[in-house]
């Protein structure tokens, strides 16, 4: 039976360690010549594969593939697109099995977080309905590490890192210059509905008193008096207050805080900043002089402070997913479990791809303090393994060197183009 090849698609907000499954993926793959025909990537994500816009990853050499695990963001475009349901937009399905048909292709990767498992498990249903059979199975990828049945989700353990350690120098630098000028910094992250990132930054402190002093999750909801009276208390017992807020935080209405009154393509708020929201608040409020910063892109392209066990895990489970299609598994997601703590030991495992698709996990509650302004010991149990190890990339002219693919494009064999509605 002729070897069906291989379609590898980056989908949603790309982190600092989604390459490195990529090359989980594509080197698995080349190791089974013998079962599997060409590598092929989405340009941008699944709309490549409508637009029939696909990679030849074969032209890039070895040495290429392997500098993927030392660089951040997606070497192959990604995208937030997210696909209907079959009824909604049958052309859509149509087209990606006219693709796959046109290109010989028998196996579906797709790197992402919820929606994108969405998307993984609804080609994974539509080759039987649509006559034409694609082994779909999803990559978990997701800074927010909201997705369920997994311990963790790859690219949130180096945002984790990055937080931690932003945090903790940031207010190194507020404490040396509180006594005559700044004595507020307020540092955004993302986490639109969960904490999991802004709850990273509570690692950083160690004892009474070490900054953050104030966390704001997307899980508590704002209470201004309660949170002045807090920042307050941070001044007078510290000589000055650092916090990490989500840009998820909810007032009592259940607003954002700080939304834009526009939508992205999942049809989500677009989130403004809610770091100067809240550092003028205390500004009107108690008076104090403030500096604020939105982590942004910042965090989730953050290699170079990448954890070593993020790296690990995602490489891990871009091969775990190759060896799931190899053993006849469909539309399901490898998955981390964790073995223990202390020491941290984790393996691979597997769950079907319709106990991820949409679904979200939030902070659960025993991991945020009495208060709500900060980490139980629990929480600091789960998320400190997750941020151990440096994997450094290499450096030249001291900057690090990050590999930019050739990405050479499969010639289409479609007349058609496709327009996306």
């Amino acid at each position: 039976m002729a070897k069906k090849n291989i379609f590898y698609a980056q989908s949603g907000g790309v982190t600092a360690v989604i390459n490195a499954s990529a090359c989980g993926v594509i080197e698995t793959a080349r190791k089974h010549k013998d079962k599997f025909g060409k590598i092929y990537a989405g340009r941008n994500g699944i709309i490549g594969a409508l637009t029939e816009d696909l990679i030849d990853t074969g032209k890039d050499s070895a040495s290429a593939i392997a500098a993927l695990r030392y660089t951040p963001s997606g070497a192959f475009g990604s995208c937030r697109y997210k696909l209907k349901g079959l009824q909604e937009n049958k052309a859509e399905y149509e087209r990606l099995i006219e693709v796959f048909k046109a290109h010989d292709i028998g196996y579906f990767f797709y790197n992402g977080g919820g929606d994108s498992q969405d998307t993984a498990h609804k080609v994974s249903q539509i080759g039987q309905t649509l006559g034409y059979p694609i082994v779909a199975i999803g990559v978990p990828k997701t800074v927010d590490n909201d997705l369920p049945i997994t311990d963790n989700c790859p690219g949130f353990g180096s945002v984790a890192k990055y937080v931690a350690v932003s945090i903790r120098e940031a207010a190194f630098d507020v404490a040396s210059m509180a006594k005559t000028s700044t004595k507020v910094f307020v540092l955004e992250v993302m986490g639109r509905h969960a904490g999991w990132i802004a709850a990273a930054g509570g690692l950083a402190a160690e004892k009474e008193g070490d900054a953050p002093h104030i966390i704001l999750f997307p899980e508590v909801t704002f209470d201004e008096t309660k949170f002045l009276a807090k920042v307050k208390h941070s001044v007078d017992n510290y000589g000055y207050c650092a916090l990490v807020v989500s840009e998820g935080v909810k007032n009592a209405q259940g607003q954002f805080l700080a939304e834009a009154g526009t939508r992205d393509a999942f049809g989500h708020a677009q989130l403004g900043g809610v770091a100067p929201f809240i550092a003028q608040l205390i500004k009107d409020k108690l008076g104090y002089k403030y500096h604020w910063a939105v982590a942004d892109y910042l965090q989730r392209a953050a290699r170079h402070i990448a954890s070593k066990t993020d790296v690990e895990q995602a490489y891990a489970l871009g091969k775990a997913a190759v060896e799931l299609a190899l053993k006849g598994e469909n539309a399901v997601m490898p998955i981390i479990i964790r073995k223990s703590n202390k020491p941290y030991k984790w393996t691979i495992g597997k769950t079907e791809l319709s106990n991820v698709a949409n679904v979200e996990r939030k902070m659960p509650a025993e991991y945020i303090s009495a208060d709500g302004f900060g980490i139980t010991e629990k929480c600091r149990e789960y998320l400190s393994p997750l941020i151990q190890g440096e994997d450094y990339p290499k450096y030249k002219n001291g900057l690090p060197q990050y590999v930019t693919l050739k990405n050479v494009a499969v010639p289409k064999k479609l007349s058609a183009t496709f327009t996306m509605k």
